[in-house]
């Protein structure tokens, strides 16, 4: 068994492996990717200090007889920290020995290489760092083929992409696609997170994501409980640091509490939760979590009540909020989907709206854009020469990484790495340089796409 463990909850650090045991094993399908949580867990777990019960949708996977990533998945970054994560996964742990067979040698060297990335990253600001996802995926397939050798590390990645990726890959087939039920929409480029009720856009909000070392997973996961007021212990590791001792818990309602008021997991090690500063809203925030401010962590905790039918008033959260010393779990009426999004060609009702490519997909090009423009009936050839230069001009321009460095064309992670030198940095990518967007207006697409946001937090 192993402890279940949130890249949030181990914000200043993250507790060694042979220190996790609790209940059962969490299923991930991460990147945190710090601060967060992978795939979702296939029985009762233990989420900080109370008992979540998550259906994994990755298990599935372990029955079949190859790892290898299905398309929806080709393009997951995996990095170490991602690596750690995965390792702390019963069932991962399980398929790795079936299908890929390390040594005890090999698996105990994928432990501890992936164990120091993470505690060697640390969250000091810096403006100079050369990090990015692909340059951290990069070291990561470095450093997994030196220890399994080449065929045995393709093995491993795919592996870790399938269970990283997780959830329904296949449920948003269509680009910008607007759900006809009821569900939670994040699309990380966008640092948005959309409401939907049965169809209609109802709330918006302008969230933090994982930074590249710890990229948000992408995949249909699912909320099923909110946890005021938890609790958040410091392992025994080197990175603690100052105030925080090791084992001593910060407890529920302390503001050096890095979760806040709430959290709501997601399937691990990601989860949705309060405790932000404003000012990491719409840029890197976490290890793998969506997350926002107290104020409007608790206003969603309201919405997904309302969504979930769950008997949640806005004087009961007020009334959890005043007893900040109490944590409480409130089980969802019914659970309600997350589903974890990378587009960066999002069409909005007459908008083309180009958006940074922070997690390095390789999505803005002409062939990703001529797939989303084809669910509305017009092409690039549609256009005046005039939008047409201003659209291969956005594409260039956002096809960089938060360095503003070119991320190369549509080929897919696993198939690049190696032309991205891994970075030396020990930090953490917090901030990004240059634009996050180009927004083109487009006669041809009034009125179509996916809605603009909803009341959403400046």
């Amino acid at each position: 068994m192993y402890r279940t463990r949130t890249w949030e909850d181990e914000r200043f650090t993250l507790s060694t492996l042979t220190r996790a045991l609790v209940l059962l094993g969490f299923i991930i399908g991460i990147l945190l990717l710090v601060g967060c949580q992978p795939p979702q867990p296939t029985s009762n777990q233990t989420v900080g200090n109370t008992n979540v019960n998550t259906n994994s949708t990755a298990a599935a996977n372990t029955n079949q007889s190859s790892p290898a990533a299905d398309p929806g998945a080709a393009r997951v970054p995996i990095t170490l920290p991602v690596v750690d994560a995965l390792l702390a996964d019963e069932e991962f742990v399980t398929e790795l020995k079936r299908s890929v067979q390390p040594t005890d040698e090999q698996f105990d060297k994928l432990k501890n290489v992936s164990r120091d990335a993470v505690v060697k990253l640390g969250e000091d600001a810096g403006e100079d760092d050369a990090r990015s996802t692909r340059s951290s995926s990069a070291d990561a397939e470095k450093q997994v083929k030196q220890i399994l050798g080449n065929e045995s590390g393709d093995k491993f990645m795919a592996l870790a992409r399938k269970y990283w990726s997780g959830g329904d890959m296949t449920i948003n087939a269509k680009p910008n696609s607007v759900p006809t039920d009821t569900r939670i929409v994040v699309n990380a480029p966008a640092y948005r997170m959309d409401v939907f009720r049965d169809g209609q856009l109802v709330k918006s909000y302008k969230v933090g994501i994982g930074y590249p070392e710890f990229p948000l997973p992408v995949g249909v996961r699912s909320a099923k409980s909110i946890i005021f007021n938890p609790t958040w212990t410091p392992p025994d590791e080197p990175w603690v640091k100052g105030e925080f001792a090791p084992g001593k818990t910060v407890e529920a309602g302390s503001k050096k509490n890095p979760l806040g008021f709430l959290k709501i997991p997601i399937g691990l090690p990601s989860l949705i939760h309060g405790g932000k500063d404003p000012s990491r809203l719409g840029t890197f925030a976490s290890h793998g979590c969506v997350g926002l401010t107290n104020p409007l962590a608790q206003e969603f905790a309201t919405q997904l009540a309302s969504l979930s039918e769950t008997q949640l008033s806005p004087e009961q959260i007020k009334g959890y909020e005043k007893q900040r010393s109490e944590t409480k779990e409130v089980q969802l009426g019914r659970p309600v989907p997350v589903e974890l999004r990378y587009e960066t060609i999002v069409v909005e009702d007459g908008k083309l709206r180009i958006l940074r490519d922070v997690y390095e997909h390789g999505t803005n090009t002409e062939e990703n854009l001529n797939r989303v423009l084809e669910v509305y009936g017009v092409s690039m050839a549609s256009f005046s020469p005039e939008e047409q230069t201003q659209i291969r001009e956005a594409l260039k321009k956002m096809a960089v990484d938060p360095q503003g460095n070119p991320v190369e064309e549509s080929e897919s992670n696993n198939n690049n790495t190696d032309k991205k030198k891994p970075s030396t940095s020990s930090r953490v990518t917090r901030n990004i340089k240059g634009a996050k967007e180009v927004v083109i207006e487009i006669a041809a697409l009034r009125g179509k796409g996916y809605p603009a946001p909803v009341n959403i937090n400046s």
